[in-house]
């Protein structure tokens, strides 16, 4: 920092100032600090911004240093990179924009046992009064020196891109002779982790916020990709070139992985309300409709007119949709892509092998009240409610709670839920699952006919026809016309002569062979 002859009475002035502001202690090496005036804003600037500064200083006790304040231009140097003192580096660091203070700088932080004569004794204690007027962002992205990012225009929020998100931005590359090398100002889309044109792009944009404009200095190691041949994938450009990029982030949609997999993801197009957002068993009305890759539209549901209303997880949407609506917030808009490798048969009938993309509105949602919440005459309407879905029996089963007219009607319903249960999980061909579902109903009902009956289903599909015809017996004796019953006993019938005349060729076999 340059010094100059005394500034007249600037001691008296500080003094002046001092009076009645608080002085506080900045780290542990002596470097104090008064704040005359304070900032407008909470952000404070980090080490490598370039700040720019208004100051007046002077040896304490002694001679005046030199001032830029009647010089008109700003004072300008980068933080941490020992452009000034020590303590200076360190105060300024602390200053929020519009702030005025006066540090107190001990000899350790300043020139030290030597001084800086003929101005500065050894020792010397220094006084500063500092304006802070603003400061450029510089950042070190990497750590390694190898993307210097400059912010030239600051941005909306506090949110930054992720890594699975899909940004928008505008940018303009050159070499460091000036020479263009890509640009787009109409913008360009991608997805971040996939990354464009250079490893620079990608990294910066993480650090950005929506409008933003940086410049970015980029070393040739996060530059222009090289392909197999050891050549730059742009035309004319060397290998090892660094680079100067403008880059505008424009905006960006958040995607959200629903299901950790990346078979279900949600676009956010619109941001909606609040924080809450349906759980399961929730009433939700939306508006969506469902196309292919190929733009032909196959389903849709609701209108501004009228909304479509259902309840999640209930098997009324497709399930992939299903669970990325109950990631949304109230008035959110989003794009929903469910890849085939999620879809199962029974969604979407004929498509089990294409993408479906859906555009959807949460216009609301009544979000259904977690069972463990729940007094025991709730509970009891909930599963009467959902005494269809196989996670029903979870509001009765555990409560102890109950009275004991309340405990009968329990029952009925964890009956009914843990059958119905087993029902779906046969036509889903979870046959072992079927069984274990019944037979938790025949622990307290031994004679439960549907049990009996679609355990024995069950036990027909994994072929041990010996259990299956123990159960159908059982239900016959408890009631001898019941229909489905007596088919499945016919069922079981064919399946055993299947099989006595299939062990009799291989016994046929076995003798023609020994003869």
């Amino acid at each position: 920092m340059a010094l100059s002859l005394p500034i007249s009475s600037l001691e008296s002035d500080i003094k002046t100032k001092n009076s009645g502001c608080p002085e506080s202690e900045i780290g542990s090496q002596g470097l104090r600090k008064q704040i005359l005036k304070k900032g407008n804003s909470w952000q404070t600037p980090f080490p490598g911004d370039e700040v720019e500064v208004h100051f007046s200083g002077r040896v304490e006790g002694g001679a005046c240093l030199d001032s830029n304040i009647d010089k008109g231009t700003p004072f300008r140097f980068k933080l941490g990179q020992s452009e000034v003192i020590k303590g200076l580096d360190e105060g300024v660091a602390t200053m929020k924009k519009g702030e005025r203070a006066i540090f107190i700088i001990p000899p350790n932080l300043a020139y030290g046992e030597l001084g800086f004569r003929p101005l500065i004794p050894p020792n010397s204690t220094l006084i500063f009064d500092v304006e802070m007027l603003s400061w450029t962002s510089i950042r070190d992205i990497t750590g390694d020196g190898g993307i210097l990012k400059k912010t030239t225009k600051e941005g909306e929020g506090w949110a930054t891109p992720r890594e699975a998100d899909e940004v928008l931005v505008k940018y303009e590359a050159r070499l460091e002779n000036a020479a263009l090398v890509s640009k787009s100002d109409e913008g360009v889309e991608f997805n971040v982790s996939d990354g464009y044109l250079c490893p620079a792009i990608s990294k910066a944009v993480k650090t950005m916020r929506r409008g933003e404009k940086a410049e970015l200095a980029v070393k040739f190691s996060y530059g222009i990709r090289q392909n197999e041949n050891g050549a730059t994938d742009t035309d004319d450009i060397p290998p090892d070139s660094n680079l100067t990029i403008k880059l505008e982030l424009v905006s960006w949609k958040s995607v959200i992985d629903v299901t950790g997999d990346k078979k279900v993801l949600k676009r956010i197009t619109k941001v909606g309300e609040g924080f809450d957002r349906p759980n399961e068993g929730s009433v939700v009305k939306v508006i969506y409709y469902g196309k292919l890759k190929d733009g032909t539209v196959f389903e849709r549901k609701g209108s501004n007119e009228e909304v479509f209303e259902f309840t999640t997880l209930e098997e009324q949407i497709n399930e992939g949709l299903d669970r990325a609506i109950m990631t949304m917030k109230k008035g959110e808009q989003a794009l929903v892509t469910v890849t085939k490798g999620y879809l199962h048969s029974n969604d979407i009938s004929g498509m089990e092998n294409e993408d479906l993309f859906y555009e959807v509105e949460l216009i609301d949602f009544i979000k259904e009240k977690p069972f463990w919440k729940m007094d025991t005459k709730e509970k009891i309407e909930a599963c009467e409610r959902k005494k269809n879905d196989g996670n029903a029996a979870t509001y009765v089963e555990f409560d102890h709670s109950f009275t004991d007219d309340e405990k009968s009607i329990a029952k009925a319903l964890w009956f009914s839920s843990n059958l119905n249960s087993a029902a779906c999980k046969l036509k889903l061909g979870d046959y072992l699952e079927a069984s274990t579902l019944c037979t938790k109903v025949l622990k307290h009902d031994p004679c439960n006919v549907k049990a009996l009956y679609r355990r024995s289903l069950a036990y027909l599909k994994i072929s041990e026809l010996d259990k299956a015809e123990d159960d159908i017996k059982r239900a016959l004796t408890s009631d001898p016309n019941n229909r489905d019953v007596k088919l499945v006993y016919k069922e079981l019938k064919d399946k055993q002569r299947e099989y006595a005349r299939y062990q009799t060729e291989i016994f046929s076999t076995m003798l023609s062979r020994m003869g």
